[in-house]
């Protein structure tokens, strides 16, 4: 079966089934193309909060389908690869934070979105790459524990030195693996081209840059640019997906190696597999996201207030 002919039986699935299809921008083009929404994670959540669709497939990893099933208790959310998590997600521990809050009790826990449902419940806020530096700005509060991203929260630091801004360590293991020497190394075989890089990258990184910005950050300020030529330093599909988008420019990752393996996990397959599930048409069922009231209830709080802060 060719890839068009696949593309086609989960357009028509998606219709049988009522479902609207997400995908995070980091999937493979071929997800992207027969996606109802795409985008990051907290703009696919609220996709999801809006869609008048019975069932809901990320194209993600889990936290972002908790995220999305917590914005939309009231409809089915399913996962379209049971195994992709994030690890960045998964390194801080609810026990833990509740500890440091025991001994640091006047800080506001600020939690990228990036996290578990269960470590959003003991959170005051949660942000975004491209809301966290407004959001921790408005906070009627000097000191902050910033979790679980010690770049993307050094970069925050750095901008609003008035705040005592507490860092654990943790972060994206992809985007802090890009070195200093391989942007030196992209930036000598491409010298007229600008840098577009990611705040989960390592300060040394994010220093050489001449733009710093969320992923869709990073797409629409090449989209707009007047620049002919990018070194895109965040998941090697962006690079992909732009240069389609913009086939008069030209875009080079900053190193091959800036791959999501958790994200690359989704196929095509997984998708038509996923909807033959909801359908009923497959023995086998469609991953879905299963979460107590009790859980929702708690662990959106920290999302709500975002919301309330312009996030």
């Amino acid at each position: 079966m060719t890839v068009r002919e696949l593309q086609e039986k989960i357009l028509k699935l998606k219709k049988e089934t009522n479902t609207a299809v997400l995908a995070h921008s980091y999937q493979a083009h071929e997800i992207l193309e027969i996606a109802d929404y795409t985008g990051d994670s907290y703009k696919l959540s609220v996709d999801a909060a809006n869609t008048d669709a019975e069932n809901i497939l990320f194209c993600g990893v889990h936290f972002m389908a908790e995220t999305a099933k917590m914005l939309s208790p009231e409809k089915r959310v399913f996962l379209a690869n049971k195994d992709a998590g994030c690890p960045m997600a998964e390194q801080m521990e609810k026990d833990m934070i509740e500890q440091i809050k025991a001994s640091d009790p006047d800080r506001t826990v600020v939690a990228y979105i990036n996290t578990t449902a269960e470590l959003k419940t003991v959170c005051d806020v949660c942000v975004t790459s491209s809301s966290a530096l407004r959001i921790v700005k408005s906070l009627d509060t000097d000191k902050i524990l910033f979790i679980p991203d010690c770049n993307l929260g050094s970069w925050v630091k750095n901008q609003i030195p008035e705040k005592d801004i507490k860092l654990l360590h943790g972060g994206c293991p992809t985007h802090a693996a890009v070195t200093v020497s391989e942007v030196k190394k992209a930036k000598a075989e491409h010298p007229d081209a600008i840098l577009l890089v990611h705040p989960e990258c390592v300060p040394a990184v994010t220093a050489m840059a001449d733009y710093v910005g969320s992923t869709s950050g990073i797409m629409d300020f090449a989209k707009k640019s007047d620049c002919r030529e990018f070194i895109i330093g965040t998941e090697t599909s962006i690079a992909e997906h732009l240069q389609y988008d913009c086939p008069d420019k030209k875009f080079y990752p900053v190193t091959k190696n800036l791959v999501c393996r958790n994200m690359k996990l989704t196929t095509l397959p997984d998708v038509y597999n996923s909807l033959m599930g909801i359908s009923g048409k497959s023995d086998s069922d469609a991953f879905e996201i299963i979460m107590s009231d009790e859980l929702i209830k708690s662990a959106r709080k920290c999302i709500d207030e975002m919301i309330r802060l312009g996030g």
